[in-house]
């Protein structure tokens, strides 16, 4: 089925999935591979369609990038799309904490693990800022939005 639901799907799970592959930091710094992928590689929505979702995946409960990444899913195909999505994306973490979980005694104490995490933990707000900056490009230029981003750096 050529350029179906189906091939639509699966591309849409390999995306997602490598994107909860080898995203350290959380919601916030899967954002801007999310929008790179979804936005500038795939071509899957325009970047204002793309802030909207996220506006929305902000203001429900849930964690940021899994709900912005059912929305694209279902976007991009259907309500099975937005479960294999929901699926694609959580699933790379939720193997690796089983893994790590198993393992993590062993190495709890070893200096090189604990230097590999204080760097990736160094390196997530540089993430985050790349993604804001990255969205704030869409954004309107008038007073109204720097008040709104200094109150928001505030916060």
């Amino acid at each position: 089925m050529r350029g179906g639901a189906n091939e639509k799907n699966f591309r849409n799970v390999y995306s997602f999935f490598k994107i909860g592959a080898f995203t350290f930091g959380g919601g916030y710094a899967m954002i801007p591979l999310i929008e790179e992928e979804v936005v500038k590689n795939k071509k899957w929505i325009e970047k204002e369609e793309f802030i909207d979702i996220l506006v929305v995946s902000q203001s429900l409960p849930g964690a940021l990038a899994v709900n912005c990444s059912i929305f694209l899913g279902y976007k991009i195909g259907g309500v099975i799309g937005g479960i294999m999505a929901l699926l694609a994306v959580v699933l790379p973490s939720f193997l690796i904490i089983i893994i790590i979980a198993d393992f993590f005694m062993q190495f709890r104490d070893n200096y090189y693990v604990n230097a590999a995490f204080k760097g990736i933990t160094a390196a997530v707000p540089m993430l985050v800022l790349v993604g804001a900056v990255s969205l704030s490009k869409g954004l309107p230029k008038n007073t109204r939005t720097v008040i709104t981003i200094i109150i928001a750096l505030i916060a």
